[in-house]
C-alpha cells in the first residue's frame, strides 16, 4: 500500500472537505441520512430520487470509472423508496436502483460493481410500460453481495447470507447460506450457532471508531512534514529518498 505522506493536519482538511461536500451535496438529496457517514471521494457518488433513508455510519467508495449510484424511479411524482440500515458497506461500482421499494438491512456489504433492482423496468411486449406488479428486493442484515453479484426483483435476501461473486439472484434465499451461480443455488449452509462478529458490532459506537482511527492518524502521520509533503508532490521521485 502506498505510504501517506501528508501531515496530520493536510489530511484532517482533506477529511474536513469530504465531510461538507457529503452534508452540502449528498444529505439533501436523502429523506435521511444518518450521523457517522464515511463517503470517500463523494463526487463519484450519486444519489437521485424520493424517498432515499440511510442509516448511521454509512460507508460508499466512489471511483472516477466506478461511480456509486443510488436511485429511486418511482411511477409516479414521489413514489418509490429505498431503505439502507446501520453500517452498511457499498463499495465502488455499485448500483442500486428502485422502482417500487428495495429495503437492505444493516451492517450488509456490498462488492465491487454489484447491481440489485426491483423491475426489469420494460416489459417483454410493451417496451415502454413497467411490469404492473410490484416486486420489492428485500436484504436482511448483515449479508454479504460479492463482486458483480446481480440481485432482481422480487428477491429476499435471509441474514448472514453470502452472495458469490458474479451471482445472478433470480429467487429468494434463506438465512445463514453461500449462494453462487447463474441462477444462484445454495452451495453452503452456514453454522448459525456460530458466533459471528459483523459491521454492526464494529459500529456499535461510531463516535468511538472515529476517535480511533483519529488516533491511528496522528501516530502514522507525526514525522511527515508540510515542505517534505510539498516537495513529493511537486517532484514524485523525492519518495526514493526517504529512510
Amino acid at each position: 500500500m502506498k505510504e501517506d505522506n501528508r501531515p496530520y493536519w493536510i489530511k484532517r482538511c482533506h477529511l474536513a472537505f469530504r465531510a461538507w461536500y457529503t452534508d452540502y451535496f449528498l444529505r439533501p438529496e436523502c429523506a435521511s441520512l444518518g450521523p457517522y457517514p464515511t463517503i470517500m471521494k463523494p463526487w463519484y457518488v450519486k444519489i437521485s430520487g424520493p424517498n432515499i433513508r440511510i442509516g448511521h455510519s454509512f460507508t460508499a467508495i466512489g471511483e472516477p470509472s466506478h461511480r456509486v449510484e443510488l436511485g429511486v424511479w418511482g411511477r409516479e411524482a414521489g413514489a418509490g423508496c429505498l431503505t439502507i440500515g446501520d453500517a452498511a458497506l457499498l463499495s465502488p461500482g455499485v448500483r442500486i436502483s428502485a422502482s417500487d421499494e428495495i429495503r437492505i438491512g444493516s451492517g450488509v456489504m456490498i462488492a465491487n460493481g454489484a447491481y440489485i433492482t426491483d423491475c426489469d423496468w420494460h416489459t417483454v411486449y410493451d417496451r415502454n410500460a413497467r411490469d404492473p406488479e410490484p416486486k420489492p428486493v428485500i436484504i436482511g442484515d448483515n449479508v454479504w453481495i460479492g463482486d458483480h453479484a446481480t440481485i432482481l426483483k422480487g428477491v429476499t435476501v435471509g441474514d448472514n447470507t453470502v452472495i458469490g461473486a458474479g451471482s445472478v439472484v433470480v429467487s429468494s434465499v434463506p438465512s445463514n447460506v453461500i449462494v453462487a451461480g447463474n441462477p444462484a443455488q445454495v452451495v453452503k449452509h452456514l453454522d448459525s450457532a456460530r458466533p459471528m462478529v459483523t459491521r454492526m458490532d464494529h459500529f456499535s459506537d461510531p463516535a468511538g471508531v472515529i476517535e480511533f482511527f483519529d488516533g491511528i492518524d496522528r501516530a502514522v502521520l507525526a514525522k511527515n512534514t508540510t515542505w517534505r509533503w510539498l516537495l513529493e508532490l511537486v517532484y514524485p521521485a523525492a519518495r526514493r529518498w526517504r529512510s
